[in-house]
């Protein structure tokens, strides 16, 4: 079904369905479309209630200081911080109607825990380097170093975003698995970093913003989501996406958090969650550039739909975005804040 036809139905449903008790999920804008959460509007009549933040950060504030939502949105830098919180309560399995078709790379024991499971993983994307195919050669986007060289002095963006940054200047020093990374690998990131920031154009804040910096021709190439390269190439954009640099690519996972205090109904949190998972929501979500964590639904796709969104298999290193130890994302969180000012 495509994304108009499921918008369609959705206003159809709605129609002939009761509106839903409150639920409230505390999400990323763009998350809201009812395309990606079908069975739940079909079974209830509409859309749960959305709450939107700007970044996990601003997100875990609120939260911490009394601001109620049933689940919400994270992705694995976060998981550590979020569960040593206080603010989850472990997800019932036996619930998650899809848990079983699970990609099991997504379910490991570092998102799930020894025991008990307070993330979900729902979706994932690539981070590589998006580039004017048009202005730029295909060698000079071999390594990630097209971030530091000044041929491209203020053609070049990086992602406002701490995770992101740090796992291309990891990938780009060396390090391939950041759970562990030493005092020395974080040093040597930190110093990669401080390398790029004068030769950029400025730092990205959403993807729609990213898209018009290389739709105008201010920037060339930058470290950026899978989601650009359908969005541009739909838009006729000479698009390419180099996810097999020298020294690789990233991976990101994100998924959702059952708050402990949440005020809403718990059943509807499980049969939101469940829509999320369901092959119905697998091709708005991969139209959209997000890979669904639904293994069995993402593999009758087929390997031609994955490439067109930039989430096919490759022969680089690659660094998954999985949990961190607190004081290490802590860490990088303020250096990448001082980075930023200039120091």
């Amino acid at each position: 079904m495509t994304l108009k036809a499921a918008l369609l139905t959705g206003a159809a449903t709605l129609a002939a369905l009761p509106a839903t008790a409150e639920m409230t999920v505390f999400d990323y804008a763009g998350f809201e479309v009812p395309a990606f959460h079908q069975q739940y509007v079909e079974q209830h009549g509409d859309s749960p209630d959305f709450a939107f933040f700007g970044d996990e950060e601003e997100a875990f504030q609120k939260l911490s200081s009394g601001f109620k939502a049933d689940v919400t949105h994270i992705c694995g830098g976060s998981v550590t911080k979020f569960t040593e919180s206080g603010l989850l309560e472990p997800w019932d399995l036996s619930r998650i109607t899809n848990w079983k078709n699970l990609n099991k790379d997504l379910t490991g024991e570092q998102m799930a825990g020894e025991e008990e499971v307070y993330f979900l993983p729902i979706d994932y994307g690539s981070t590589g380097i998006a580039y004017n195919t048009e202005e730029v050669p295909a060698e000079d986007v071999a390594s990630l170093d097209i971030f530091l060289d000044p041929a491209y002095q203020g053609r070049v963006t990086l992602p406002d975003n701490v995770d992101d940054a740090y796992a291309l200047a990891y990938l780009a020093t060396g390090t391939t698995d950041w759970t562990d990374a030493t005092d020395e690998e974080f040093e040597a990131a930190s110093d990669w970093l401080r390398q790029a920031h004068p030769n950029l154009r400025t730092y990205w804040t959403d993807p729609a913003e990213l898209s018009q910096l290389l739709a105008s021709g201010e920037v060339l190439a930058a470290w950026a989501w899978n989601e650009t390269l359908p969005t541009m190439a739909d838009e006729g954009f000479p698009i390419g996406f180099q996810r097999e640099a020298e020294e690789g690519s990233s991976l990101w996972l994100c998924g959702y958090v059952n708050m402990k205090d949440g005020a809403g109904e718990e059943d509807l949190v499980y049969d939101y969650v469940n829509a999320m998972l369901h092959e119905s929501a697998t091709q708005p979500l991969l139209d959209a550039g997000y890979g669904q964590s639904n293994a069995v639904a993402m593999q009758g796709q087929g390997e031609e739909a994955l490439v067109a969104s930039g989430l096919g298999q490759i022969s680089a290193p690659v660094l998954a975005q999985l949990p961190m130890p607190g004081p290490l994302r802590q860490k990088q969180a303020e250096a990448f804040e001082r980075i930023k000012a200039g120091f």
